[in-house]
């Protein structure tokens, strides 16, 4: 009941404006953000990347209605891939990119509009000598961003995709994009859905999850398993063994600032592991999709209200 209920105002205007007011707020964002410059994203990804961890990185922000700031976070973008190729780090980094934040929800050629900041990222990302994904949103946008996909992975097939495994149609998206060259990461899924189109329990969500992955593990595409969960974690390496995959053939990939340790210790075995670095100053709707997630978020969140740290 309280995941749906901060689920329900992740996108409250009104509560966005005073949790962003708050004088605690950059303590409890440090927690799961790593800045809101381009620089300190960089340094961020350094700190990674010298610890044998790769990087994704969401420069923050989503539902755009405005040309103007659809435009300015695309130049956030090639600006980021700038910094990072030029301290020699996008061998190790790639960037993730919300369709809506570029454009897409803009009314009328919204979509023709988030296809072409895309395409231009995806441009700078090639010559930088790394690759996007295209992070997953609430479901009325699924049909759009996976559209914006093929058309994307016509001139750059390297783009990644990400399923939700929530959402009940998930199993046969797998199945459409389990295909050679085909990079898809597999997360649970973080927004509010009705019972129509995800499943509502942790259980039927589990499954929902393992039966993805065994698709994507025995399909020909490259896996990212994106998940804390340590049991399907330790699933999808049974999964991968079965399927007789390489270490090089997957990966896992975790947030910013959640189980450190263990991204360590699967690194270390050999793995590749990718950290979802958000940076930026529109870091509200992640905060609390976070703090939905798991009850220790919110402990955290209600600890630095009352330390005022």
């Amino acid at each position: 009941m309280l995941r749906r209920i901060l689920l329900g105002v992740s996108r409250s205007p009104k509560i966005k404006k005073a949790v962003s007011s708050l004088p605690v707020s950059s303590g409890i964002v440090a927690r799961f953000v790593a800045g809101e410059t381009t620089p300190e994203a960089v340094l961020a990804t350094e700190k990674l990347v010298s610890n044998g961890l790769h990087v994704t990185l969401d420069h923050l922000g989503e539902d755009t209605t405005d040309l103007a700031a659809a435009t300015a976070t695309a130049d956030a973008y090639l600006e980021l891939l700038k910094q990072l190729s030029e301290v020699g780090l996008t061998q190790h980094a790639e960037v993730s990119v919300k369709l809506s934040a570029v454009g897409q929800a803009l009314p009328g050629d919204g979509e023709k509009i988030a296809l072409e900041n895309a395409r231009t990222i995806c441009l700078a990302a090639r010559n930088a000598g790394t690759t996007v994904t295209l992070d997953m949103e609430d479901h009325t946008t699924t049909d759009s961003t996976l559209s914006i996909l093929r058309e994307l992975r016509q001139d750059f097939p390297e783009t990644g995709a990400v399923l939700q495994a929530y959402l009940r149609r998930t199993e046969s998206d797998c199945q459409d994009l389990a295909y050679a060259g085909s990079r898809v990461r597999l997360c649970k899924g973080a927004y509010k859905e009705p019972e129509s189109v995800a499943f509502q329990n942790k259980q039927a969500v589990d499954r929902a999850y393992v039966r993805a992955a065994k698709v994507l593990m025995n399909g020909d595409g490259y896996p990212m398993i994106a998940s804390h969960d340590p049991r399907l974690i330790a699933i999808a390496g049974s999964l991968a063994d079965r399927a007789g995959r390489a270490r090089d053939s997957f990966e896992y990939q975790m947030l910013f600032g959640i189980r450190p340790e263990e991204q360590l210790r699967l690194a270390r075995q050999g793995n590749t592991v990718r950290v979802y670095i958000p940076y930026g100053v529109d870091w509200y709707g992640y905060l609390v999709r976070r703090l939905a997630e798991r009850p220790a978020n919110l402990q955290f969140f209600a600890r630095s209200l009352i330390s005022k740290k």
